[in-house]
């Protein structure tokens, strides 16, 4: 059997004060952005491009060393828990390669923590038609500026368990031809009850859910070999 090459490119941890695990100050230097006595929006948008939205009742920036800047925040319905997100790790820039180094040399460190968010990409030169009659069987597309996404007749704007979205991921990176990319957002309540330390096991569910919403045969990469 064949199987499609799909790849992990963002990841979302948290557990309590993560920020803990980074307190080395010759490596890493943590921003207040929103907590008590602090309040810097635009900040938060000229750094990540995003507005804060209503649910991040506190919002940091991590600043390491070799120049990323990763999201940190907490949300009010779990607001003893901190959220790391590492947005990126399979893009076409050099920026990757730095994120899943950081990655790397907090590995053992992040172990216990809770598996939030996962983003399965599949990337295409030509999107396969078979593959979209297939989601189109259970899903609407919804388009929003450069991405369709595709949505059950039961989900809403979010979903808390699985997102689906079609973008041309070469136009998002500038780069100089088209590369189609097909994300999966596996999110917390996919994810429940598995921590980092699980991430074998959440693959190999993701796999499954892969191939029954699409009939597409994957092998998601592990994440300490990227």
């Amino acid at each position: 059997m064949r199987y499609k090459k799909a790849v992990i490119d963002s990841l979302n941890l948290s557990t309590f004060d993560i920020e803990n695990i980074f307190s080395d100050k010759k490596h890493y230097i943590i921003e207040p952005i929103k907590t008590f006595g602090v309040f810097e929006p635009k900040e938060w948008v000229r750094t990540f491009g995003k507005s804060l939205k209503r649910n991040i009742i506190e919002a940091k920036i991590l600043h390491t060393n070799t120049g990323l800047t990763i999201p940190l925040k907490r949300f009010n319905r779990s607001p003893k828990n901190q959220t790391i997100e590492f947005a990126g790790l399979h893009s076409y820039k050099d920026t990757s390669k730095l994120l899943k180094q950081v990655l790397r040399d907090k590995e053992s460190q992040l172990q216990d923590t809770r598996l939030m968010r996962i983003d399965i990409a599949i990337d295409y030169k030509r999107f396969p038609a078979k593959v979209k009659k297939k989601l189109l069987k259970s899903r609407e597309p919804f388009v929003w500026f450069n991405s369709e996404y595709l949505k059950t007749d039961k989900e809403k704007k979010t979903n808390s368990y699985i997102n689906i979205v079609i973008y041309d991921k070469g136009i998002k990176e500038g780069l100089d031809y088209s590369l189609m990319r097909l994300e999966f957002s596996f999110r917390g309540s996919y994810l429940k009850g598995l921590h980092l330390k699980d991430i074998d096991k959440a693959i190999k569910k993701m796999e499954k859910s892969i191939k029954k919403i699409a009939d597409i045969d994957v092998k998601i990469e592990g994440l300490f070999s990227l």
